[in-house]
């Protein structure tokens, strides 16, 4: 049976969100490109007015262009292989998949198998938020990463010496990734949950929070991670494009944070806070 390729065009914040939409309806592979994602469905189960109907939803949030094609079934695990290329984080970071060889002198090895979540490195979200870590003594601190995708940066917070680590995100295969991710680098999480941070109702508190997501979630939610911070902790944001970073600071700001420091990437930023 052929599959149908839809090459999605969309505004970075919602790739995740269409992603997690079009799992919904059946669709089981997907590859993140620079201008958004690939999703592949089998043919047999392919509805077309149904992804014209979720893309007309979104589209007055976002851009959405797309362009459709039949591909004969292939071995996507092979495919896949093909086209993920390690990641190098300065000289101390090195993020790999399972069948690349290990760099004995790099300090920090991360594996991952990535499936169909996001923070594989690749994205400069993610590669801001593990070389903004690299600058915070995780030394026998708390840290939990909340829409934590496929849980590198929990990952690099328990290599970094953390005594703890947790991570949220939801979507479940985010949950089964991560949970993959951590054994691959044999580490024992305190917890991976499913579910929105509000909903979950968490009780612990943390040295350091993580959350790369989007700014609309990152604004939603800000409250709820400075409930979960102890005093001096840290909070890492990324997910959001330069010309926002000032509503960000606006918001951070009103709940008692305060900038430490800010990085830019490919028109992408990342922030440090301390609640103060």
């Amino acid at each position: 049976m052929d599959y149908i390729l839809i090459n999605v065009h969309c505004d970075e914040p919602f790739s995740e969100i269409l992603i997690a939409e079009m799992g919904l309806l059946d669709f089981d592979s997907f590859v993140e490109t620079e201008a958004g994602f690939e999703a592949y469905i089998n043919e047999a189960v392919f509805s077309h007015p149904a992804v014209q109907t979720l893309f007309n939803r979104y589209r007055k949030q976002t851009r959405i262009w797309y362009e459709l094609k039949k591909v004969p079934k292939v071995n996507w695990n092979e495919e896949w292989e093909k086209n993920y290329d390690p990641i190098e984080v300065g000289d101390q970071v090195y993020i790999r998949a399972t069948f690349h060889a290990p760099k004995p002198e790099v300090p920090y090895d991360i594996v991952i198998n990535p499936k169909m979540s996001f923070g594989t490195g690749h994205h400069a979200t993610t590669h801001q938020m593990v070389a903004l870590q690299m600058g915070i003594d995780h030394q026998d601190k708390d840290v939990i990463d909340i829409g934590a995708g496929t849980g590198i940066l929990a990952i690099m917070a328990a290599k970094l010496g953390a005594k703890s680590v947790a991570a949220t995100d939801i979507d479940d295969w985010c949950i089964e990734n991560a949970e993959e991710n951590f054994g691959l680098n044999n580490i024992t999480p305190a917890f991976v949950k499913q579910g929105v941070i509000a909903d979950l109702k968490l009780t612990e508190t943390y040295d350091i929070v993580l959350a790369n997501i989007n700014t609309n979630i990152l604004l939603e939610e800000m409250e709820h991670y400075v409930n979960l911070m102890r005093d001096e902790a840290y909070l890492l944001l990324s997910g959001f494009y330069s010309f926002d970073q000032e509503q960000i600071l606006e918001k951070a700001e009103s709940l008692g944070l305060k900038k430490v420091k800010d990085s830019e990437r490919n028109k992408w930023a990342a922030l440090v806070l301390q609640k103060s």
